[in-house]
């Protein structure tokens, strides 16, 4: 399965700049979204999705990854309609696994087991969420929160779609997993801290 990395995002709350580019721990915040990509065995071609806001993340990418991982400059219009647009300018028109470059805590292992769920929900899309129980546990509070059959989960940013039907609105499976990794995005300062407390212990 082919994966792409959304990247293009301004970062506004976090405003320290190209936020994929922040420095975690000695390296770019996206790379440790890159790094477990790129040790998934279910994980093929890798691409990042830059925009005019982000025009350093695609130059950083291409000088860390020597050609490995591939850069796709979209418009910057709006999350969906880049995502749709890196997909087809990729060529994929299969499964894809779609990702925030903002989750550093995410792993090789976890990637193709959420994968692995993909395979078996006999759905064309499956988004991935954590119980709000695991945010709160964080000290975390999320922007968006659904809820399903009485319970409230948040997504992940993270999203198997069938690219051939990039375009279409796609038949959707949640998978819920109590997985606090999945739960940190870095979107403050204090989940900046937060990332970096976990990871100096991981």
């Amino acid at each position: 399965m082919d994966a792409i990395v959304m990247a293009g995002g301004l970062g506004k709350r976090l405003d320290m700049g190209e936020k994929p580019c922040i420095e975690v721990l000695g390296k770019p915040l996206i790379s440790y979204v890159i790094d477990s990509l790129e040790g998934a065995k279910k994980i093929e071609r890798i691409f990042v999705a830059v925009s005019p806001a982000t025009p350093n993340t695609g130059k950083v990418v291409l000088n860390y990854y020597d050609g490995r991982v591939k850069v796709i400059m979209t418009g910057g219009g709006n999350y969906v309609g880049d995502m749709v647009y890196a997909v087809g300018s990729a060529g994929i028109s299969e499964p894809v696994l779609i990702i925030m470059s903002d989750l550093p805590l995410i792993s090789s292992d976890l990637i193709d087991s959420i994968i692995s769920e993909y395979e078996k929900c006999g759905k064309p899309a499956m988004s991935v969420h954590v119980p709000i129980s695991v945010c709160r546990s964080l000290g975390i509070r999320p922007d968006t929160v659904f809820n399903r059959d009485g319970n409230l989960i948040v997504p992940t940013g993270i999203n198997i779609l069938d690219g051939k039907n990039i375009q279409q609105e796609q038949e959707d499976f949640n998978l819920i997993l109590k997985i606090p990794e999945l739960a940190l995005n870095i979107n403050t300062v204090d989940n900046l801290k937060r990332c970096k407390d976990l990871l100096k212990f991981d």
